[in-house]
């Protein structure tokens, strides 16, 4: 579980969570799930195996209830799915008992690809990371 306190900062003139930032708080929760099992960080992945990250490729959200500045969120990170090379992260997004959003993700490992245009491309999970995340 991963916790937010809502700022002020974080929200619109009407004092709802201005809606991009809950896709800031997955994105870190997400990070949180991987550093909580064990999988090292990405500066270390990337030397050990390749990973450089873990882009978003296909994304559904589903806002339940606003919320706004004082709110605790607790958010519940897990993985539903695993592939060859992508996965799918389930995200619950509570305030106490109420759910206030939900949003399904699914990223790929990705390593640097080489060549004249750089970028990324997608490469298998490694057996290690599903191991962590599945302890």
């Amino acid at each position: 579980m991963f916790t937010v306190q809502v700022e002020f900062g974080d929200c619109d003139p009407a004092r709802i969570v201005w809606f991009p930032n809950f896709f800031r708080w997955i994105d870190a929760s997400a990070r949180h799930y991987f550093i909580s099992a064990g999988v090292p960080p990405w500066h270390e992945t990337a030397a050990a195996w390749g990973i450089i990250g873990t882009p978003i490729v296909n994304t559904e959200a589903r806002f339940v209830q606003t919320s706004s500045y004082g709110d605790q969120l607790d958010i519940h990170t897990s993985v539903t799915h695993w592939g060859r090379k992508s996965f799918t992260f389930s995200h619950r997004v509570l305030r106490g008992q109420e759910l206030i959003m939900e949003c399904t993700e699914v990223r790929l490992f990705a390593a640097a690809k080489e060549g004249k245009v750089p970028g990324i491309t997608a490469m298998p999970i490694p057996d290690e990371v599903r191991r962590l995340c599945q302890a």
